[in-house]
């Protein structure tokens, strides 16, 4: 009776049962997605922020609350779920895919006797899978940007997206199929970025709060560290993020897009808005938008 319970706790060949890596990779996804109607209010405000003043226009928003506030007054609260089916998406495609990667190189790279990667090859690993999932995520992205800078418009220039599958048929027609992967490069680069500093900044941190005796291994360290690691990835990222938006939500005038290169973004930015501005929308509402999605994505 004890061999057939052992046998039925594990494989045949005594090892313990694991879940198909098929359904892995649809959890995390669902994970992903599962965040994102949490905090894509606060992805369509950083949004607004990081568009805000551009072309050194008048700033729209003083602050990260004074946007959240403006958009729940014009535009209601369904205001500022705009675009989650394009949030939605992007965490179908870009987290599932990333996941995949990550699991797939990791356990390639581990070895025989069972001994995990370095911490280098992990950052490599996770840095492989970010740029991966960028670059499939990217479609879903320029969507997103598009639809959560909808808002901001004078209503004669609104594109006016119905939903994420209605922006990528439009965008594919009016515009060409290529243009799903506008700001691919800034995008893939973000990826790393973020990739590289969660993983270091996260595992860091939270080792410093165990090692100061005032936190357990717990939900609350895990939250902590993230606030922390978010903090600190937000940091690194935001201005090749700020570049990724503009670059996705920008026109043709006269035939000519509005930047030539991410590099092109960041330099103007510098030059018409101030150097701070490419840290538009740091503060508290990204750090707790990458510590809810942590929490969520690790189960």
């Amino acid at each position: 009776m004890a061999a057939t319970a052992s046998a039925g706790a594990g494989g045949m060949d005594g090892k313990p049962r694991t879940s198909p890596k098929s359904i892995k990779f649809l959890f995390g996804g669902l994970a992903g997605m599962g965040a994102t109607v949490f905090v894509q209010p606060l992805d369509l405000v950083k949004n607004r922020m990081q568009l805000s003043g551009e072309g050194a226009k008048t700033r729209e928003y003083k602050t990260s609350f004074h946007a959240l506030t403006s958009i729940l007054k014009a535009e209601g609260l369904r205001g500022i779920y705009t675009g989650l089916s394009a949030g939605l998406l992007r965490q179908a495609t870009y987290t599932t895919t990333r996941l995949g990667i990550y699991t797939v190189l990791f356990e390639r790279l581990t070895g025989a006797d069972g001994t995990p990667p370095g911490f280098l090859l992990k950052a490599l690993i996770g840095m492989t899978a970010g740029a991966t999932g960028a670059f499939v995520g990217t479609p879903a992205e320029v969507a997103l940007i598009r639809m959560t800078a909808d808002g901001r418009l004078p209503a004669d220039q609104r594109r006016g997206y119905k939903n994420v599958f209605n922006a990528l048929i439009r965008i594919t027609r009016e515009e060409g199929v290529l243009t799903l992967w506008r700001g691919c490069i800034p995008t893939m680069a973000r990826a790393v970025v973020v990739n590289a500093a969660q993983l270091a900044s996260y595992s860091q941190s939270k080792q410093f709060l165990l090692d100061s005796g005032y936190f357990s291994d717990n939900i609350l360290c895990h939250f902590c560290a993230s606030m922390i690691s978010g903090l600190v990835t937000t940091a690194a990222s935001m201005p090749v993020d700020i570049a990724k938006t503009r670059i996705q939500n920008m026109r043709m005038i006269d035939g000519k897009p509005e930047y030539k290169n991410g590099l092109d973004v960041l330099f103007k930015v510098v030059r018409y808005e101030g150097f701070f501005s490419l840290w538009k929308g740091f503060i508290f509402l990204e750090q707790m938008n990458k510590a809810y999605r942590r929490l969520f994505l690790s189960g």
